[in-house]
């Protein structure tokens, strides 16, 4: 199979699965083919639930690599800020090529236009600051990227395209000053809080892509427009599972202390099935994110389709957690709390609270960044639920 054909099948698949609409990004992928910034051996995960991962290795096995790289799936470049092996899965993920459906979803939902400044948010691979430098031409895409060896590698992915956007090592929380103002801002990684200057670099009626990653569930993707006050708001409009900002970044897994804590936790019962706080609605997640401030969400799940859901306090100093266990078959569940917050309390009065509101979903809620806040609304920005 020619690589033509490749990219051919790629695309028909995105337009197949909805996630390609717009034509001009079929192109695109025919101008910037995926392969040319897909590493050599790496660990590969298609973008499908419960879906396990696998090595490809071109040298070793090129069937299975470029079938990798030409479906939607996302490929790690970095584990553990370089320490760990790309090829061995084993890690946690620190950079990636991401899956073709949310690369192109993203940019669908930038709507760059002829002749706009876009300042990027992670350079990655060099892909998708290829794919914009393609759209709009040199001297319009900025990419911040804060590990230099990932720069460095993402310059030699792009020449070898024959493309060559501005290429940034920094904080990209700090964004890029000496080339605002922008028309766009294209963010890679996720974030809870909306670093300022992404706005205060933007002109008025900018775009602000970004994946919105509060902690509770997987994520959102929100586009933000910056208005002529400097606040930039937007709607949330639909999923966006992202690694985080490396200055935000949380934990992973359960409390670390937790079996030690565990005697200490108070005891009670739910009539909640807990599954319904973390996989009832993307709608209630955010309702959930918005009034139980500072916590993240971690599922664990058993064989015998038990399910233990976590809520554990954004702090490293003695975090409040709390634990609820799903049984099947059981009338009421089991939760622990532990620490001066009662985490399943507040989560559980969040779900029945978005229950009234009629179950509102995702899309109407959006966000309002301004100078000195961040808040959630529900349906219009002066309904404010948290800030």
């Amino acid at each position: 199979m020619t690589t033509e054909e490749r990219v051919e099948g790629l695309a028909d698949l995105l337009v197949t699965t909805g996630r390609l609409t717009e034509p001009l990004w079929r192109e695109g992928l025919r101008a910037v083919p995926r392969h040319l910034f897909a590493p050599e051996a790496a660990w590969a995960v298609p973008d499908r639930p419960r879906y396990e991962g696998f090595a490809i290795d071109r040298s070793a096995d090129p069937p299975t690599w470029w079938n990798a790289v030409y479906s939607d799936t996302a490929i790690a470049i970095q584990l553990d800020d370089g320490a760990g092996d790309p090829l061995s899965g084993a890690g946690t993920w620190t950079s990636s090529c991401s899956a073709p459906g949310i690369v192109i979803t993203f940019l669908q939902e930038l709507r760059p236009l002829d002749h706009h400044r876009v300042l990027e948010i992670g350079t990655g691979t060099g892909w998708t600051a290829g794919l914009l430098t393609w759209r709009l031409g040199p001297g319009c895409v900025t990419s911040v990227e804060i590990d230099g060896s990932l720069s460095a590698h993402a310059a030699g992915n792009l020449a070898g395209a024959g493309l060559d956007p501005h290429l940034v090592v920094g904080d990209g929380a700090a964004g890029f000053a000496a080339g605002a103002p922008y028309d766009r801002v294209h963010v890679t990684c996720g974030v809870d809080r909306v670093p300022r200057p992404w706005v205060e670099q933007c002109r008025p009626g900018a775009g602000i892509v970004l994946p919105w990653s509060p902690g509770w569930g997987i994520g959102h993707l929100a586009h933000l427009t910056v208005a002529g006050d400097g606040t930039a708001l937007g709607r949330l409009t639909g999923p966006a599972g992202f690694m985080m900002l490396r200055s935000q970044r949380r934990r992973f897994g359960g409390p670390e202390h937790a079996a030690e804590q565990r005697g200490q936790a108070a005891v009670s019962a739910t009539r909640l099935d807990p599954r319904s706080v973390i996989a009832q609605s993307p709608g209630a997640e955010v309702a959930i994110a918005a009034l139980v401030p500072d916590v993240r969400s971690h599922l664990e799940a058993a064989p015998d389709g038990s399910y233990r859901i976590w809520a554990i306090e954004n702090r490293a100093d003695e975090p409040s957690w709390a634990a609820a266990n799903f049984e099947p078959g059981r009338a009421d569940h089991t939760v622990r709390q532990y620490g001066p917050r009662r985490l399943w309390d507040e989560v559980e009065n969040a779900y029945l609270q978005w229950v009234t509101w009629g179950a509102p979903a995702r899309e109407r809620f959006g966000l309002t960044v301004g100078a000195a806040s961040q808040k959630v609304w529900l349906d219009r920005p002066d309904h404010v639920l948290a800030a």
